[in-house]
Protein backbone atom coordinates (compact mmCIF):
# COMPACT_ATOMS: atom_id res chain seq x y z
CA UNK A 1 0.00 0.00 0.00
CA UNK A 2 2.88 2.41 0.79
CA UNK A 3 4.36 1.91 -2.68
CA UNK A 4 1.06 2.69 -4.39
CA UNK A 5 0.78 5.95 -2.43
CA UNK A 6 4.37 6.87 -3.31
CA UNK A 7 3.74 6.18 -7.00
CA UNK A 8 0.62 8.34 -6.89
CA UNK A 9 2.59 11.23 -5.33
CA UNK A 10 5.30 10.87 -8.00
CA UNK A 11 2.70 10.87 -10.79
CA UNK A 12 1.14 14.05 -9.39
CA UNK A 13 4.55 15.70 -9.13
CA UNK A 14 5.30 14.90 -12.78
CA UNK A 15 2.03 16.39 -13.99
CA UNK A 16 2.43 19.60 -11.98
CA UNK A 17 5.98 20.38 -13.06
CA UNK A 18 6.40 23.09 -15.66
CA UNK A 19 8.94 23.29 -18.40
CA UNK A 20 12.04 25.32 -17.83
CA UNK A 21 13.12 27.83 -20.45
CA UNK A 22 16.45 29.50 -21.12
CA UNK A 23 16.60 33.14 -22.17
CA UNK A 24 19.86 34.81 -23.28
CA UNK A 25 20.03 38.52 -22.58
CA UNK A 26 22.33 41.51 -22.89
CA UNK A 27 22.30 43.69 -19.78
CA UNK A 28 23.63 47.24 -19.93
CA UNK A 29 24.26 48.75 -16.52
CA UNK A 30 24.31 52.52 -16.07
CA UNK A 31 27.02 54.02 -13.90
CA UNK A 32 24.72 54.34 -10.85
CA UNK A 33 24.05 50.56 -10.72
CA UNK A 34 27.50 49.12 -11.53
CA UNK A 35 28.46 48.49 -7.89
CA UNK A 36 25.15 46.76 -7.03
CA UNK A 37 25.23 42.92 -7.06
CA UNK A 38 22.07 42.79 -9.18
CA UNK A 39 22.64 39.33 -10.67
CA UNK A 40 23.24 37.87 -7.21
CA UNK A 41 20.03 39.53 -5.98
CA UNK A 42 18.17 38.27 -9.04
CA UNK A 43 19.04 34.67 -8.22
CA UNK A 44 17.72 35.10 -4.68
CA UNK A 45 14.57 37.11 -5.44
CA UNK A 46 13.30 34.94 -8.29
CA UNK A 47 13.20 31.23 -9.07
CA UNK A 48 15.75 31.51 -11.88
CA UNK A 49 19.22 30.14 -12.46
CA UNK A 50 21.70 32.77 -13.62
CA UNK A 51 24.68 32.05 -15.85
CA UNK A 52 27.03 34.88 -16.79
CA UNK A 53 28.34 34.12 -20.28
CA UNK A 54 30.39 37.25 -20.85
CA UNK A 55 30.98 40.58 -19.09
CA UNK A 56 32.80 43.85 -19.56
CA UNK A 57 32.72 46.44 -16.80
CA UNK A 58 34.32 49.87 -16.58
CA UNK A 59 33.78 52.74 -14.15
CA UNK A 60 31.10 54.17 -16.45
CA UNK A 61 29.19 51.21 -17.89
CA UNK A 62 28.72 47.47 -17.49
CA UNK A 63 27.72 45.06 -20.26
CA UNK A 64 26.80 41.49 -19.37
CA UNK A 65 25.63 38.54 -21.45
CA UNK A 66 23.38 36.58 -19.11
CA UNK A 67 21.40 33.36 -19.40
CA UNK A 68 18.31 33.01 -17.25
CA UNK A 69 16.76 29.59 -16.79
CA UNK A 70 13.37 29.04 -15.19
CA UNK A 71 9.66 29.22 -15.78
CA UNK A 72 8.63 31.80 -18.37
CA UNK A 73 6.57 33.85 -15.89
CA UNK A 74 9.46 33.96 -13.41
CA UNK A 75 11.91 35.07 -16.13
CA UNK A 76 9.53 37.87 -17.13
CA UNK A 77 9.28 39.07 -13.52
CA UNK A 78 13.07 38.98 -13.18
CA UNK A 79 13.52 41.05 -16.37
CA UNK A 80 10.97 43.61 -15.18
CA UNK A 81 12.83 43.90 -11.88
CA UNK A 82 16.16 44.50 -13.66
CA UNK A 83 14.57 47.17 -15.82
CA UNK A 84 13.18 48.79 -12.67
CA UNK A 85 16.76 49.17 -11.44
CA UNK A 86 17.62 51.09 -14.60
CA UNK A 87 19.40 48.19 -16.31
CA UNK A 88 18.68 47.96 -20.04
CA UNK A 89 17.67 44.40 -21.00
CA UNK A 90 17.79 43.17 -24.60
CA UNK A 91 17.52 39.65 -26.04
CA UNK A 92 20.66 38.13 -27.54
CA UNK A 93 20.11 37.76 -31.24
CA UNK A 94 21.54 34.66 -32.81
CA UNK A 95 22.40 34.56 -36.47
CA UNK A 96 21.54 31.36 -38.26
CA UNK A 97 23.16 30.87 -41.63
CA UNK A 98 21.21 28.80 -44.07
CA UNK A 99 23.28 26.51 -46.25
Amino acid sequence: MRFAAARLRMAKAKTTTTTSEVERLWLTYPKKVIQRPAIYELGHRFKVVTNIRQASVTNDVGIVSLELQGERAEIKKAIKWLEGLGIKVEPVETNVMEG
